[in-house]
């Protein structure tokens, strides 16, 4: 038998180390992704909860600025009707925007 023929006992161990190593690396790369997906999501959670304190502060503002003539304790007629057609529009024009960034190609 030629000697080059057969695997000598350190070809064998070093193809364990090598196949544990590489079982180690994929090990470690899932645990890196895992992390980042969950980094990302919190991330992208914070973001939400700013946008929508965000759009909630600035409809308050303007809505009121616009529709809310003499503050009282309670709203007219008209300054109800104002206010919820002041809301569909800002809700309409926010859709609109948000449609055009997400459907224009990159």
């Amino acid at each position: 038998m030629d000697p080059f023929s057969s695997p000598s006992p350190l070809d064998s161990s070093s193809g364990q180390s090598a196949a544990s190593a590489e079982a180690l690396m994929d090990q470690l790369k899932n645990q890196l992704a895992q992390a980042y997906a969950e980094e990302f999501f919190e991330v992208q959670r914070q973001l939400s909860i700013y946008v929508l304190n965000f759009t909630r502060q600035t409809i308050r503002s303007k809505c009121f600025a616009k529709c809310i003539t003499k503050p009282g304790t309670s709203l007219s007629g008209s300054e109800s009707s104002c206010i919820s057609r002041c809301v569909d529009r800002y809700i309409e024009a926010t859709g609109i925007i948000s449609r055009a960034l997400f459907s224009s190609p990159r």
